[in-house]
């Protein structure tokens, strides 16, 4: 059974996910096993069964785009691009971005819970 705190984790890094794709995109072309290695880099961790769907999503909402790539290890890979309405959404999450962690910076700093490791 997952633990509440392990519950919480998932749903916010599921609420993220979206944003942390489109970050990832902003620099150039990836493929899903690509962008899934990136994500478990830096402690994402995502599955296929997780990222594709989402994938396809923000592709039906014009955020991204792909095209099909001939690969050298096998058959043809599905590069995933982000357009310019998905930098447009990438702006706007940067601000929210900026915002929540602002807002929780300051509940955490007026609680005491914070404490600066100097």
């Amino acid at each position: 059974m997952e633990s509440a705190v392990e519950n919480s984790k998932t749903q916010m890094r599921r609420g993220v996910l979206e944003y942390s794709i489109l970050l990832i995109l902003q620099h150039g072309d990836e493929y899903p096993s690509s962008i899934i290695q990136k994500l478990k880099d830096v402690d994402l961790i995502v599955v296929e069964g997780t990222l594709y769907p989402l994938l396809i999503r923000l592709k039906n909402l014009g955020l991204l785009t792909y095209r099909w790539e001939e690969s050298t290890q096998g058959p043809p890979r599905k590069y995933y691009s982000i357009t310019e309405k998905g930098r447009e959404q990438l702006n706007g999450l940067d601000a929210v971005w900026d915002e929540l962690a602002s807002s929780i910076g300051i509940l955490r700093e007026s609680s005491g819970y914070y404490v600066d490791i100097i």
